[in-house]
């Protein structure tokens, strides 16, 4: 996919970060301590090799391309989800349309039961990694027995030299219904609220930056509880009935979101603050015509291969770095 755009000078101060779940990005070696069973080469879905490397072109392609228009350069920071490990997402970094960007990955393997996971890949000539560490999210279901989902992956590391904390979240899902399950994802709230009250007790001027599919969308009880007055979510006012990040039962949500501590708004030189927020929804990642025309251009559908990129669109802010004395 070319970038055919025309570029201003002024904006090479600028840097995208962007969140995508990749829609089960397995590999085609069975795993026998996870449920990969559906995403080998002789499963109904037929996961082979060829489907696999498809995949992984495609993402490549549309990872680059997030915020390409407006800062002449790839995301530097990606959060991620649905991997099933870090094979994956090295083959994904060194994938034709990523591998000269080099991104440095950080990546664990989650209890979730199917064995997927989130992570983060990060331009290393902008973003540094300091520490990083996962936090579990203990909830259980409803006969009482432990429901088993991904971690919470907490990044510390110097974007530009200035630090940030990065949590990346992969919520529980509404498989069972939103109602049911909505305990599930307010319990994710409240350990992230628990990791943000940790950073701030020892730097109150700490940037955090919060991503992931949180499995509900903006107005949702579980996302109110994340954000109060100490964060903001810019994602708020981009879900609408006619767009979102991903679409079921031709309802959109905006499952997918980030959300940043307010000092994101302050300006102060050598310091990253806010721009705006987006979908990345061109049409190359839409289905172009049917039924479910302007949808995201899925791997599978119906348990039919499709050959598409994800099942939900990217989403990204835009930041900028300060460099000059404001006039």
């Amino acid at each position: 996919m070319a970038n055919k755009f025309y570029f201003s000078k002024k904006n090479t101060n600028h840097f995208t970060i962007a969140f995508y779940n990749l829609e089960n990005l397995f590999d085609t070696k069975d795993d026998p301590k996870t449920l990969d069973n559906d995403f080998l080469p002789d499963s109904e879905k037929k996961w082979n090799r060829k489907r696999y490397e498809k995949k992984i072109f495609k993402l490549g392609t549309a990872i680059s391309n997030i915020g390409f228009s407006k800062t002449r350069k790839a995301p530097v920071l990606v959060g991620v989800a649905e991997v099933e490990n870090k094979t994956v997402l090295k083959d994904l970094i060194n994938s034709k349309h990523l591998k000269q960007k080099e991104y440095g990955l950080v990546h664990y393997d989650s209890p979730d039961e199917r064995g997927i996971d989130v992570g983060l890949l990060y331009q290393k000539q902008y973003f540094e990694v300091k520490n990083s560490k996962t936090i579990t999210v203990l909830v259980n279901n409803e006969m009482g027995e432990r429901d088993y989902t991904r971690d919470i992956l907490w990044v510390t590391g110097a974007l530009n030299q200035e630090e940030v904390h990065i949590l990346i979240n992969h919520w529980p899902s509404r498989r069972d219904g939103a109602e049911s399950t909505a305990y599930k994802r307010i319990a994710a709230a409240e350990k992230n609220r628990e990791i943000i009250n940790q950073i701030t007790d020892q730097n109150p001027n700490a940037k955090i930056i919060i991503m992931g599919d949180f499995n509900d969308d903006p107005s949702s009880e579980s996302i109110k509880n994340l954000v109060r007055q100490d964060l903001f979510n810019p994602m708020e006012r981009l879900h609408t009935r006619y767009r979102g990040s991903t679409s079921y039962r031709s309802q959109w949500n905006l499952f997918d979101q980030i959300i940043f501590s307010h000092n994101f708004h302050q300006y102060e030189k050598g310091k990253h603050s806010f721009s705006d927020a987006a979908i990345f929804d061109p049409d190359f990642l839409k289905i172009y015509k049917g039924r479910y025309k302007g949808t995201p251009f899925r791997t599978y559908a119906r348990g039919k291969y499709k050959g598409g990129y994800s099942d939900h669109f990217p989403v990204s802010v835009r930041l900028k770095l300060n460099e000059k004395a404001e006039k």
